[in-house]
């Protein structure tokens, strides 16, 4: 399954891109952020809550950059226009990260200052690891001027362990995901290039070393298995369920979020948006062929 994966991903620049849009219409709001509105406002309805991306993290200009920037702050206005309960995703690449640090720096100051007006939130979402030291330094001079600034963190990165050590005395809050990045395994923990499920343990033990910590944590992974254990932990140590969530994204594993919500737990779905769908779904299949596999059962289903 692992080569048809690849194959399928290798495969995608010769799907017509009308195909590649209309599949990727479940995992994509639309190209507006009024679409966008739309399937929040439904999230919203039954329940979850959710965190908006801006698609077109790869940015070549400053301008582009600051035309995100602006994006996100119309996002954010809307969140207040329609009492959505909803955060950003921002990934700082698309604020300049690589081309100017100080204007990103800037523009992400900007973006958590209007969240703070609407009563909302902003998550820096972790990129590759040629970003990692930059994003968490970024972060944690961000945080010491914010109070509604979390961080994303790679569980299947060798760095983790100590880079949750000393973000947690601070007391920040942290989004725990496996990583989706193609590394070279120098940079990862033993057999995650080859084996997901090796991450398991090391992202189990940076929830727990959260919760040992009474520091709020997103959990964002669709692994049953993973889902489970991380309930049973919680329950074990006693730990309250408004001190985390899971986060899924949209329009994947859904059987599994509505159960998650029917046994009372927060759930927060991740919802991109934005005319670049075409790049986000190719960037996201040669990140992770795996996700080929969602696309082949589409096409054999339709």
């Amino acid at each position: 399954m692992q080569l048809l994966n690849t194959w399928v991903a290798r495969a995608i620049p010769w799907i017509p891109r009308t195909l590649v849009q209309k599949i990727s219409r479940r995992y994509i709001a639309g190209d507006s952020l009024a679409e966008a509105v739309v399937r929040i406002r439904h999230l919203n309805a039954v329940g979850y809550r959710a965190t908006v991306d801006v698609l077109g993290e790869t940015v070549s200009t400053l301008q582009e950059a600051q035309n995100t920037a602006d994006e996100y702050i119309r996002v954010l206005n809307a969140i207040q226009t329609h009492n959505l309960n909803a955060t950003i995703s921002v990934k700082p690449t698309a604020m300049g990260l690589l081309l100017d640090l100080p204007q990103c720096e800037q523009m992400l100051e900007r973006l958590l200052e209007s969240a703070k007006l609407h009563t909302s939130s902003v998550c820096i979402d972790m990129e590759d690891v040629s970003c990692t030291q930059a994003e968490i330094d970024l972060f944690q001079r961000l945080k010491a001027r914010h109070g509604n600034v979390s961080l994303a963190l790679q569980s299947y990165l060798r760095r983790t362990d100590q880079d949750l050590e000393t973000l947690l005395r601070d007391s920040s809050e942290l989004r725990i995901c496996k990583g989706i990045y193609l590394e070279d395994s120098s940079h990862l923990v033993m057999d995650a290039s080859r084996d997901r499920s090796a991450i398991n343990p090391h992202f189990l033990r940076h929830v727990a070393r959260c919760f040992a910590m009474e520091v709020f944590v997103a959990i964002a992974t669709h692994d049953t298995e993973l889902i489970d254990q991380t309930i049973a932990l919680a329950r074990s140590s006693g730990v309250d369920p408004s001190m985390f969530e899971f986060q899924m994204l949209l329009g994947v594993c859904e059987p599994l979020r509505d159960k998650l919500l029917q046994m009372g737990f927060g759930v927060r779905i991740y919802v991109p948006y934005g005319k670049d769908w075409y790049g986000y779904s190719t960037r996201r299949l040669k990140e992770n062929p795996r996700i080929a596999g969602h696309i082949l059962k589409s096409l054999i289903h339709r």
